[in-house]
């Protein structure tokens, strides 16, 4: 399954990119500090990488939030579980 994901990413990349090198038109485009011309691919391709790049950080840190929360509670789980068994072995 994650070599099926990995190829469609690798396939709409490619398709992202054929269809850009086909707008080779030039663009103003007006940012917060000052203003720049730039193909049309070239701009699209750049707000690509930067939006895949945020996306990565985001989804990155809640998968690392979620995976200490699941480590601290099979610690917690592992710390309570010999507890357990002890009780009911003395009331047996």
């Amino acid at each position: 399954m994650k070599i099926i994901k990995i190829v469609l990413v690798l396939a709409l990349f490619l398709i992202a990119l054929a269809l850009g090198s086909q707008n080779q038109a030039v663009v103003n485009f007006n940012y917060l500090i000052a203003q720049g011309d730039f193909h049309l691919s070239t701009l699209l391709g750049g707000v690509f990488i930067c939006g895949f790049a945020i996306a990565w950080l985001i989804f990155g840190s809640l998968h690392l939030k979620s995976k200490l929360q699941v480590r601290k509670l099979k610690k917690k789980l592992n710390k309570l579980s010999p507890a357990v068994t002890e009780a009911n072995q003395g009331k047996a």
